[in-house]
């Protein structure tokens, strides 16, 4: 098949801190092109933008820092503490995100490049349906997502708070295609990573 094979496009989801972040590094040094959806929404947060006036609309403007920007910490602490919020803010961000991300996988296409996005609410945002060839579930045990959470300066309730917004990880597993297990060196996710690409690679090679 040689260069003519037709590129792969993922879908990388889990649970927080699981290592979604890891496995995008560790692919790209595998040569896929990696889109960061979290840094998508950012970006089309940013002043003046309309997705930040919908928003800065709703929220108040108790949600800007000096020079007017959105202040993320002070949003998410908003959103992780009411559910209500965090759906308001997602149909606020969600459609954008998707239109943009929906461009990224057709110019990968195009360009017969490999490419994955890092999702991590793949399914809560009902974004099943953007034309994945295969859908990944980041898994780690749950001492160890408290563990790293702890020292990425979350305090332990605000880390459940976080933990809990999220779709159960073993739901995630159970409606992804393929979960790969986050719980030792990295080495070993690494290894993993590599044997579920091949293990994609081979599925699609017998359609």
């Amino acid at each position: 098949m040689g260069h003519t094979r037709k590129p792969l496009i993922l879908g990388i989801t889990g649970g927080i801190a699981c290592g979604k972040s890891e496995v995008g590094r560790i692919l790209e040094r595998m040569g896929f092109r990696v889109c960061d959806a979290d840094r998508v929404a950012h970006g089309l947060m940013r002043r003046d933008s309309p997705v930040y006036r919908q928003v800065v609309e709703h929220f108040g403007e108790g949600i800007l820092s000096a020079d007017g920007q959105i202040e993320r910490p002070i949003l998410g602490r908003i959103v992780f503490e009411d559910p209500a919020a965090r759906k308001a803010l997602d149909r606020l961000v969600h459609p954008a995100v998707e239109r943009e991300l929906r461009g990224w996988i057709a110019r990968r296409r195009e360009l017969r490049e490999d490419g994955a996005v890092l999702l991590p609410l793949l399914f809560e945002s009902g974004m099943e349906e953007l034309g994945w060839d295969a859908v990944v579930c980041v898994s780690s045990p749950a001492e160890q997502v408290f563990q790293r959470l702890e020292q990425r300066g979350l305090g332990p309730d605000e880390a459940r708070l976080r933990v809990a917004a999220q779709m159960p990880l073993e739901e995630k597993e159970r409606r992804a295609d393929q979960v790969v297990p986050n719980m030792g060196t990295l080495e070993q996710l690494e290894k993993s990573v590599q044997e579920t690409i091949n293990r994609i690679r081979a599925g699609k090679e017998d359609e």
